[in-house]
């Protein structure tokens, strides 16, 4: 580890929450896109499957985003303490940006881990709450253009619009038609 340390010039724990916030970035967009086509538009053969891959890329996305908080506690420049990456407002690295990011993280972790109290919330119930995880993905999405050493990159620009594009094309479609009979969500 020490190797791996001083082999990043002392930028381990930055790097890694970097990857590991893009990876949450491409996961987050992933999973989005598979609940959308899952409960809207997939042939009810493929529900099962669709449903299976959503869940595995959430719990991957939940990873990744609980990666790339704690590996900023290592980090040497920033600092941060825990309730500075942990609590809105805390911190006081680019304010705005990071709340936006804390508050989509726990979104994203209360909303996604709903889905297995749903049947004490109720089907119907926990489907209306699950809807605001499209409103916390795009959270994290600003989030991840505005903040942080790789936001204005030409070559970052690139890789979040192949991963959030078509994820907002099919929120934009799943808002401006009306649902399909039999449709699951």
């Amino acid at each position: 580890m020490f190797e791996l340390a001083t082999a990043t010039g002392g930028h381990l724990f930055w790097i890694t929450s970097r990857a590991a916030g893009i990876g949450a970035l491409f996961l987050s967009s992933a999973s989005v896109s598979a609940g959308l086509m899952q409960s809207r538009w997939a042939p009810r053969r493929w529900a099962g499957e669709l449903r299976s891959v959503h869940e595995a890329l959430s719990i991957a996305t939940l990873v990744a985003i609980g990666v790339h908080g704690l590996a900023l506690l290592g980090d040497g420049f920033l600092a941060p303490s825990l309730p500075d990456l942990t609590i809105p407002f805390a911190s006081p690295y680019q304010r705005i940006w990071t709340t936006l990011g804390i508050i989509a993280a726990w979104m994203l972790a209360l909303l996604g881990l709903s889905y297995y109290a749903r049947a004490r919330i109720g089907v119907a119930r926990w489907r209306q709450l699950h809807r605001l995880t499209a409103v916390a993905w795009v959270a994290a999405v600003v989030h991840s253009l505005a903040e942080g050493t790789d936001a204005g990159e030409a070559w970052f620009l690139a890789a979040a619009a192949i991963a959030v594009l078509p994820t907002m094309g099919l929120l934009a479609v799943r808002h401006l038609t009306p649902p399909q009979q039999g449709a699951t969500a």
